[in-house]
């Protein structure tokens, strides 16, 4: 074997990651208010960038000469920025007209919902407790998630410079604000507090708190000898105590959650027809400032005439960018329709299986690209509002006519029925309904139905059973 250097000359093709393409990629994934935030910071970032009101036209999927995601990084076009600010003249009037419309539209409304810690705050300010309002807004503000205080008595004292007394006095306050449970230290404490929620309490009832370990692992005969009650009464009051709200603080929500969901896509039935529509009404329009003309016209190589060149490519690729996710949601959104047709008009039973692959191919792009314009995104239907992963349902099982069109949605919605029908003193066991379920050519294990079971809240047979 011979060792020793040479030149050759090799050819190969490989996709380079572009700043560009990187943004690209990025629009395509944010939902439709992360977008609109996004081009709120290009707004602050680019200053040729402008905002203007436009007419929101409805796209109906004409082909776009926009190259896919995969393509745009070998693409090298050039913008006749001359032309391009004549034709923002000529439209000028146009679009004035339009803004005059559009001004009558009704914009989403869009509410941030109130936190746990501001809805407390406000009724400790509203009830003015005095002496001890410092030490409760503390402890208001140390709760956590779930409305619970993980910090001790002793640990706040401390830290607020104040005695044992002051801070159970001001814990009492916080315990009786809305929602209540709040402010307890445990699961008990939390139930305990809610009872006076309850219209006709036990009186047995608060004793019964202390045996929630057994209630949860199904143990009612554990219950009933250390209570001395029936195995009926042991369930008249565990139904008694699902009622409460073991974690209340989840009520609220956390700091920039919005109350709520605003669909990516809208499809909607007209005269059998489904249509559909492209929603990101809340994106600003972007054009270019026209301020920078004279830049232009600066001579070549200039430092001036170089920095607008920049900003006008960047904010050129920006507006397309934005204009190639939407054609990407349509195509999607489209296909989708195509795939589950008879779901949207006859419901969940009729829901198909579907991949990424599935919808890649139709459109023409690569499966990448419809996970991205998919992912954390949501359209609104007939049925509902759904993410865009619910339409991809994993095909499940085989029955004796061999037929692999029957989705997890489906035999979930079959288990609930059978569930439902089933004699409460005679529940059926998960082997059971997993041979019933095989019956209705829904072959899974009883591995299966248990999972299902867990994941639709639905308790073991033990815990079903009435008595």
């Amino acid at each position: 074997m011979r060792l020793g250097y040479g030149l050759s000359l090799e050819q190969t093709q490989k996709l380079i990651m572009t700043p560009e393409l990187r943004q690209a990629i990025t629009i395509l994934q944010l939902s439709a208010l992360e977008l609109s935030s996004y081009v709120e910071e290009q707004l602050l970032e680019n200053p040729l960038l402008e905002s203007q009101e436009e007419g929101i036209e409805q796209h109906k999927g004409e082909e776009d000469p926009s190259p896919d995601v995969e393509s745009i990084a070998d693409d090298k076009w050039e913008v006749d920025w001359q032309d391009y600010f004549q034709d923002q003249d000529e439209n000028r009037h146009r679009q004035e007209r339009v803004v005059v419309e559009e001004k009558q539209r009704f914009d989403p409304f869009i509410s941030a919902a109130p936190t746990l810690l501001e809805h407390l705050l406000e009724q400790l300010h509203v009830q003015k407790v005095s002496a001890s309002l410092p030490v409760a807004e503390y402890i208001v503000g140390n709760l956590n998630e779930k409305g619970y205080l993980t910090l001790t008595l002793e640990d706040i004292a401390h830290e607020t410079n104040t005695s044992i007394e002051t801070v159970q006095e001001a814990l009492a306050v916080v315990q009786t604000l809305d929602p209540l449970g709040v402010g307890a230290r445990n699961l008990e404490e939390c139930l305990a507090l809610q009872l006076p929620l309850l219209p006709e309490c036990p009186p047995e009832l608060p004793e019964f708190l202390k045996h929630l370990e057994d209630l949860a692992a199904g143990r009612l005969q554990r219950i009933a000898h250390a209570l001395k009650i029936s195995l009926s009464r042991v369930q008249e009051l565990g139904d008694l105590v699902r009622q409460l709200d073991p974690k209340p603080g989840l009520r609220f929500s956390g700091p920039g959650d919005v109350r709520y969901v605003v669909p990516d896509v809208v499809i909607e039935e007209v005269g059998g027809e489904f249509l559909i529509l492209v929603n990101d009404i809340t994106v600003p329009r972007l054009g270019i400032n026209k301020a920078y003309r004279e830049a232009l016209s600066h001579e070549e190589g200039s430092d001036t005439r170089k920095f607008v060149e920049q900003k006008l490519n960047a904010a050129a690729w920006l507006i397309r960018s934005i204009d190639q996710r939407r054609l990407t949601l349509y195509k999607v959104a489209n296909a989708i329709v195509k795939w589950q047709t008879d779901f949207l008009r006859y419901g969940i039973r009729h829901l198909r299986p579907l991949t990424l692959r599935d919808i890649a191919e139709e459109i023409g792009v690569h499966e990448s690209t419809v996970s991205r314009a998919t992912s954390h995104k949501y359209v609104q239907t007939p049925r509902g509002i759904y993410e865009f992963k619910f339409f991809f349902a994993n095909s499940k099982g085989r029955g004796h006519s061999n037929d692999s069109t029957i989705t997890t949605e489906g035999i979930k919605l079959a288990l609930r029925e059978i569930i439902s029908s089933e004699d409460p003193r005679n529940p059926y066991s998960d082997q059971k309904i997993a041979d019933l379920l095989k019956a209705k050519d829904m072959a899974i294990s009883r591995r299966t139905v248990a999972k299902y079971r867990d994941e639709m809240g639905i308790a073991a047979t033990t815990v079903r059973k009435r008595y």
